[in-house]
């Protein structure tokens, strides 16, 4: 596909990760979730603050920001290799997979970055797994389970944050070390949701972060 294709899906994944989920359920609820709790309009944040039930569905609809971006790329670029070369014509496997990388990196930094709050988003770990539910579901498994062993052990949700953001890269290249284009990628937003942890990493080294149930969280 030509550049243009690539900016058109790159900008509607962007758009779709920036939607702040967190940020509305609670503006529903008459809270401005920036305000209150870590400050941060994740799910987990969500969950504390606005219940589980809320908290849930936040996590599952910036989950589906990531696999929706993805899958509504790859109609996009099937779409236009028919309509530009002709009906028959189908994308290559290396046409999708561009596609897919492209979608998935803009749905992410979409929610981490998004616009509709001054660039001011959430850390990015359900989207993620979102989007790795589309380019590496087995990878993202592995993932998943680190994450959850990481909580069950320390009750810390950032450690598990942090564990998977690790053992997300290190899963893909040890599972798919041909592909280094994607090994790159997902090195790249492991060390993004780090970094998007600062804080947590900050309290945790203090003393001062909330392990999993607690109500409130110190900033």
């Amino acid at each position: 596909m030509p550049i243009l294709a690539y900016i058109l899906v790159a900008l509607g994944a962007y758009l779709l990760g920036s939607i702040p989920t967190g940020f509305l359920v609670a503006k529903a609820k008459g809270i401005d979730i920036r305000s209150v709790g870590s400050g941060n309009i994740g799910a987990t944040n969500a969950m504390r603050v606005l219940g589980k039930p809320a908290g849930i569905f936040v996590l599952l609809a910036d989950a589906a920001k990531g696999y929706g971006a993805c899958y509504l790329g790859v109609i996009f670029c099937s779409f236009y290799i028919r309509w530009h070369y002709g009906a028959m014509c189908i994308p290559t496997g290396e046409q999708v997979e561009h596609t897919l990388l492209t979608t998935g990196i803009f749905a992410v930094l979409g929610h981490n970055y998004t616009c509709w709050l001054k660039f001011k988003g959430g850390k990015g770990i359900a989207t993620t797994a979102g989007v790795y539910l589309a380019l590496a579901p087995w990878a993202l498994l592995i993932a998943l389970a680190v994450f959850i062993l990481a909580i069950v052990l320390t009750r810390y949700v950032s450690v598990g944050s942090i564990a998977g953001a690790i053992a997300l890269p290190t899963t893909v290249w040890l599972m798919m070390p041909q592909n280094i284009f994607l090994g790159i990628v997902t090195t790249a937003l492991g060390a993004l949701a780090i970094y998007k942890h600062k804080s947590n990493i900050q309290r945790l080294i203090a003393g001062t972060e909330n392990r999993l149930g607690q109500k409130k969280e110190s900033k």
